[in-house]
């Protein structure tokens, strides 16, 4: 990576990365809009238990398959274990997850999206993915996964990020 910053030190992004830098900004209003397009009943729910968007992230991984360990959830998340034990946990509590034992392995906990809430969390993740979806689908395979690949490798980043200084 001939741009790589040793760690401590800041770079100037090249004319192309300000390009991509530029876009980001953009994204800013589809991310506040996500309490306005849940459905009544989740945004409720939501409110009601004090869930953000990190218990929100743990619904679409739920629906891409499920039921999944809390510990695939938390790899799958690239999260801590304790940390996504307390999301499940909070979901739990609002209705929106279920949690049950590993028939095959007792000490497991296996977690799905409760069945009287699914069609409202499919009503929503249907909802709030239709523009990356879209976007997807007019990429070639290739740029697709080169896509994709971006976008983990940006969200690893941005989790090894040191908080900056109290402002």
């Amino acid at each position: 990576m001939p741009h790589a910053a040793e760690p401590g030190n800041l770079r100037l992004p090249t004319p192309e990365e300000a390009e991509a830098i530029g876009l980001v900004p953009l994204l800013a209003p589809y991310f506040r809009q996500a309490v306005p397009d849940m459905p009544g009943r989740l945004r409720a729910v939501f409110e009601a238990h004090g869930l953000t968007p990190r218990h929100g992230a743990v619904l679409p991984q739920l629906l891409a398959e499920e039921p999944l360990a809390v510990s695939e959830l938390a790899q799958r998340m690239r999260l801590s274990l304790s940390t996504v034990s307390e999301l499940v946990g909070a979901l739990s509590r609002a209705g929106l997850v279920e949690r049950r034992e590993d028939p095959a392995n007792r000490r497991r906990t296996l977690v799905a999206v409760a069945e009287d809430s699914r069609p409202t969390v499919e009503e929503f993740i249907a909802t709030r993915s239709g523009p990356l979806l879209r976007a997807l689908d007019s990429l070639s395979p290739r740029d697709r996964a080169g896509f994709v690949a971006g976008l983990a490798a940006w969200a690893r980043e941005a989790r090894a990020q040191p908080p900056g200084p109290a402002r």
